[in-house]
């Protein structure tokens, strides 16, 4: 479980401050996909990047099974796998030493990890390029290779950063099967995008930031409720313009 309470990360820019997440406060539950879901710029990678422990929050708190971000650090990394947005991948390396370079530095080795860079290979279906230097690959084949590696260590949560980001129609498809089958294994997924529609095909809950602060969260159907919008699309344009004092 991710539990976010009042956390805020601001940058200086000359003389300004710039507020990326101001007061952001939500939880994100095992077995559930949570998508945080708002405009570009509005602070959703910040926010992700304070949970995987990349950014230091200047003010509130964030918890990862009960971890502490600032204070656990090591344990918090240990027990969460991250896709991150553009995700570089060892070009040298095939897909398979990849995900064992990671896996080991997690203290995996052996047969365990020779096992499970093969249960990663058919979840993931990478059977066809998992022994292939990853240079030239496709973007669907890298994200599958980053997402493997993330998942080496059996993270039992799971932060992406706009995972779709740049895929066709069909590796889209095939990521969004491999989020549902984490899902059913019990899971905490926690997602960032701005495509409507890959989170109403995906998300059990919704947490939507606009100028680094929430706008609205809560089911889909609660979103709709509480915008008074009977279209989730609808509901999220009618958030962001009333965060933003457009409506």
């Amino acid at each position: 479980m991710i539990e976010v309470i009042e956390l805020s990360k601001y940058f200086k820019s000359g003389k300004s401050v710039i507020k990326a997440v101001d007061g952001v406060s939500f939880n994100a539950e095992d077995g559930r996909i949570t998508g945080l879901l708002g405009p570009n710029g509005a602070g959703k990678s910040t926010t992700l990047r304070m949970l995987y422990t990349a950014f230091r929050p200047d003010s509130g708190t964030a918890k990862i099974d009960g971890m502490d971000v600032v204070k656990n650090t090591l344990e918090v990394r240990n027990s969460i796998g991250v896709l991150t947005h553009d995700a570089g991948i060892y070009e040298r390396l095939t897909a398979r030493e990849n995900a064992q370079y990671f896996g080991e530095l997690h203290g995996l080795k052996g047969k365990q990890l020779t096992r499970r860079i093969d249960e990663l290979a058919e979840l993931l279906e990478m059977q066809d390029f998992i022994d292939r230097r990853t240079k030239g690959f496709s973007q669907g084949q890298k994200t599958k290779t980053a997402l493997a590696r993330a998942l080496v260590h059996k993270p039992k949560n799971v932060v992406l950063d706009e995972p779709t980001n740049g895929l066709d129609v069909m590796a889209t498809r095939g990521l969004r099967e491999v989020i549902l089958r984490l899902k059913e294994a019990g899971h905490c997924i926690l997602f960032s995008s701005h495509i409507m529609q890959e989170v109403a095909a995906l998300c059990d809950e919704i947490v939507i930031i606009a100028d680094g602060k929430v706008a609205a969260s809560g089911t889909p159907e609660q979103i709709r409720s509480q915008t008074g919008d009977e279209n989730l699309e609808d509901a999220f344009v009618t958030a962001i313009g009333s965060a933003e004092g457009l409506v």
